[in-house]
């Protein structure tokens, strides 16, 4: 057995190989091919930087498909065996163990972008020889010309051997003669060529300039003119030209006959068409792919007044589930079959389905009622996924999450309405899936900004956009400022001060939370030890840092915390940090065990938003905290007076059995001094809130516990 490749290089050459194998047979060119397999190996390169770069960009493939026509590679075999390669091989020789899925659908954009590369490239390659072939039109002609008027035997001899056909007709339309060339290229016999007038040689798709460019050369007001022509042969088949028809005048110059040359461009033609096709259409299903949506939509959108247009974004519910444990030829033939169903569905005129990628397609209406037609063809997408698909002797129930995006012609671009499309899919996916849901202009500025946030994290953290305010910790016995939590900002270039509220559920999705969390911690640790140097004689000053979920889990919390610890030269008793509740409900002894480690260290634990959760109370004593931090709810129905007596009797009860257990209370959202009173007789420890202070820069924490030292 052959080993695998061991390396990156190895396997991006065993993919070179592989690419140079399939296509080298047919390949017009005079390497050998171990040297194709070089002139590859950059290309093959160029596709594995594009298939795993961080910001993906399609471009890769066009410059591939442009390449492949450079080296040669014109066969109309030639480009399909090359993406069939990159197909089957370039995630598994390239993908170096990323994300399957994702990886997959870059290799098909890959490929689409390939097959555009590759029609534009051999497109300007053909205009070059047309370019060519014209220029050696005109020499014939004046060849010809010549011939005519110097000498009959020159004339024939031009005429006869000329590789590209060549016709003689009065300006009446009379055709006086054809060469061979030109005989083989219609099919049929010099007498029944002689026997029509140009005038009857018309076809349907005639560009409406190509008579009216006739009239005029006929009657002498043109020397020359140069159209793409079809033709009907004998056999009513269609003969594609790059056509040339010139002016022949006689000796006094007066107009005499017309010379017609003509190349065959009709498999070219056909070539063009294929890879069109296949630069614009889903291999796996034959739907439309992006490309062509595009179009399409483009076209729509820029339709007259009155047109209107609807979209539906379908994706998939579950799909990855049934891709994993059916295996990815079962995934396909389960897309295939909902593409068929899809395609069912919107048959009317001005109606397409188009596959996006992956499991993600759409279809669009255009016309002047699209309001109740899009609505229609969402519920018909629906039906038709209700009906199980049979997969390998497996019924698969398939469902889907569509959004809805209707309106005018002419006000959005192709990109923001897909934008808007996609956005409302993923609310109806957030809603359960199964459905559909209209696009809401609210709810896409809202999903608009939050992916504009998401993306400018990383640069914010790296530009020092984030700062941190504290919020004094009163001990509610004496009043005195016993610390403050630390509560992160984020002062945007746009959108001014953003709260946590705003931007830390991000930062946990994008997993930025951890460095984030770490430069808070450092920032709060430095902040603390600055108080301490500030604030001698009159007792330490604690502070609090948040954790979230994503930071339990990470490897590096105890030995980032212990080194910052040391680094700044604080007790470890100074510092406190905050949990929620609900990130410890259910939790086992290995995510515990990190807390356990800084408890021991002698940093306290506070479980914050206390009371909030569904925690079973006696997994109090399993967890290492020393502090519960009730949740403002509480506190809310002391603001009245008098107070709620069934608020009041839980947080009796709370602190009673924290301090049974030798927890300390801390109560967060107070507001007013009756609400610090009443806290005060129920026992809390110590509290938080706009009644001692707005959270403000450290300086003012300063100030506060200077105030408390001298009274």
């Amino acid at each position: 057995m052959t080993a695998e490749p061991d390396g990156p290089e190895d396997r991006l050459r065993r993919f070179a190989t592989i690419w140079s194998r399939a296509v080298f047979p047919v390949t017009s060119t005079s390497l050998t091919r171990p040297e194709f397999e070089e002139q590859l190996l950059p290309l093959a390169r160029r596709l594995s930087e594009a298939l795993r770069a961080r910001n993906f960009e399609a471009a890769a493939g066009r410059t591939v498909g442009a390449a492949l026509v450079a080296a040669h590679c014109t066969d109309p075999e030639a480009l399909s065996r090359a993406l069939d390669c990159v197909d089957a091989y370039l995630v598994l020789y390239c993908g170096e163990d990323g994300p399957g899925e994702a990886l997959r659908t870059r290799s098909a954009r890959l490929q689409h972008a390939m097959a555009a590369g590759y029609a534009e490239a051999l497109r300007e390659r053909t205009l070059a020889e047309q370019q060519a072939i014209s220029q050696a039109a005109l020499t014939a002609r004046s060849a010809v010309a010549e011939a005519l008027h110097d000498s009959e035997a020159r004339f024939r001899a031009v005429f006869e051997g000329a590789a590209i056909g060549i016709g003689i007709a009065d300006l009446d339309g009379n055709i006086l003669q054809v060469n061979g060339a030109l005989l083989r290229m219609f099919g049929g016999s010099e007498q029944s060529m002689r026997g029509r007038k140009v005038p009857e040689w018309t076809h349907p798709e005639d560009a409406p300039q190509v008579w009216r460019l006739y009239e005029e050369l006929v009657r002498g007001k043109r020397e020359h003119y140069h159209v793409e022509k079809a033709f009907y042969r004998p056999d009513g088949t269609a003969l594609w030209t790059n056509l040339t028809v010139s002016l022949l005048r006689d000796a006094d110059g007066e107009p005499q006959y017309q010379l017609a040359l003509m190349e065959d461009t009709t498999e070219r033609r056909l070539l063009n068409l294929r890879l069109r096709y296949e630069a614009t259409h889903d291999a796996l299903t034959g739907l439309p792919n992006r490309t062509l949506f595009f179009e399409r939509l483009e076209k729509a959108l820029a339709a007259g007044e009155g047109q209107r247009f609807g979209l539906c974004y379908l994706d998939l519910d579950g799909f990855k589930t049934i891709n994993d444990s059916l295996g990815h030829a079962a995934g396909d033939r389960l897309l295939v079959e909902v593409a068929d169903r899809l395609q069912s569905c919107a048959t009317a005129p001005g109606e397409m389905v188009a596959r996006l990628g992956g499991d993600e397609f759409v279809a669009l209406t255009t016309g002047p009622n699209t309001e109740r037609e899009v609505d229609e063809l969402a519920g018909r997408i629906m039906n038709a996924l209700v009906t199980p698909i049979s997969i390998d002797g497996r019924d698969l129930t398939v469902r889907g999450s569509v959004g809805i995006v209707e309106g005018p012609a002419g006000e959005r671009g192709a990109a923001e309405v897909l934008r808007s499309a996609d956005i409302t899919m993923y609310r109806a996916k957030a809603a359960g899936g199964n459905r559909f849901e209209l696009a809401d202009p609210e709810a896409d500025a809202r999903a608009i900004t939050r992916n504009g946030l998401t993306t400018a994290l990383p640069a914010a953290l790296d530009r020092g956009e984030f700062f941190i305010e504290y919020q004094p910790l009163v001990n509610l016995g004496d009043g005195s400022v016993r610390g403050a939590e630390a509560l992160v900002r984020w002062l945007h270039p746009q959108h001014g001060v953003l709260g946590p509220d705003r931007f830390i559920p991000l930062a946990e999705h994008t997993g930025l939370i951890v460095p984030l969390g770490r430069w808070v911690l450092e920032q709060s640790v430095r902040q603390a030890r600055t108080w301490q140097e500030r604030h001698s004689g009159t007792g330490p000053l604690r502070v609090n840092v948040n954790l979230s979920p994503c930071q339990l889990t990470h490897p590096g919390l105890v030995q980032d915390t212990v080194d910052i610890l040391e680094r700044e030269g604080l007790d470890a008793q100074a510092l406190c940090l905050e949990v929620t509740e609900s990130a410890l409900i259910g939790a086992d002894d290995d995510l515990l065990k990190p807390l356990r480690r800084l408890a021991e260290m002698g940093v306290d634990i506070a479980l914050d938003d206390f009371g909030t959760g569904y925690s079973n109370l006696a997994n109090l004593r399993r967890l290492p905290v020393s502090i519960l931090k009730l949740d403002r709810s509480f506190t809310r129905g002391m603001q009245q007076f008098p107070a709620d007596p069934v608020d009041l009797k839980i947080v009796e009860g709370i602190v009673s059995l924290a301090h049974s257990l030798g927890l300390a209370v801390t109560v967060e959202g107070v507001e007013t001094g009756a609400q610090a009173e009443q806290l005060r007789i129920l026992g809390c420890d110590t509290a938080q809130g706009w009644y001692y202070a707005r959270p403000g820069p450290p300086e003012r924490l300063h100030e506060l516990a200077l105030v408390d030292a001298v009274g």
